[in-house]
């Protein structure tokens, strides 16, 4: 056994033992702790009524935007005869217009903030599920699945990220 008497020496060890765990995959104690953290941080938002009032709130204006979206994907696909990814990709933002109107004037009320930057960071999330959307949506389509039924899931399989995003991010209290 090594005996280190001197903390720069302990120190050095501690690192070298560290990189040695992270290159073997096991998860290092700085890691741990953030999970942990972030564990402890889920549960404590899962207690709270007011989180469940908003996520109701969230998911009624992701309803009309879900229809909104549908309605003008349909219409752009079998309508006006656009590519499916075309079509997505207007009704995505015609339904995004629709749902940061609605979540910042009813869902998170109180917490108004610069409207440019709040729609900033509305739109910097809602792009990211619309690639998520995308990629679901394409895969979908490759399975031969019916166009706007691949639409219909894929909408649905983004609709957690995009409400933690839009809550934890978008309309945070700064």
């Amino acid at each position: 056994m090594i005996r280190l008497n001197r903390p720069v020496e302990r120190k050095r060890l501690e690192t070298h033992a560290a990189s040695l765990a992270r290159i073997a995959g096991e998860p290092s104690a700085a890691a741990e702790s953030s999970i942990a953290l972030a564990r402890a941080r889920f549960g404590r938002a899962l207690r709270r009524p007011h989180n469940w009032v908003q996520l109701a709130k969230f998911c009624t204006v992701g309803a009309t935007g879900y229809v909104v979206n549908l309605s003008v994907y349909t219409v752009l696909l079998l309508g006006a005869g656009l590519d499916y990814r075309l079509a997505a990709t207007c009704s995505f933002l015609v339904a995004v217009t629709n749902n940061y109107t609605w979540n910042r004037v009813w869902t998170f009320r109180g917490h108004r903030g610069h409207v440019a930057y709040q729609g900033m960071r509305f739109l910097v999330v809602s792009l990211l599920a619309y690639l998520g959307n995308l990629i679901w949506l394409t895969g979908l389509v490759s399975l031969d699945l019916h166009k706007v039924l691949a639409q219909a899931i894929a909408i649905i399989l983004v609709t957690p990220f995009n409400f933690a995003g839009n809550k934890l991010w978008s309309f945070r209290r700064d």
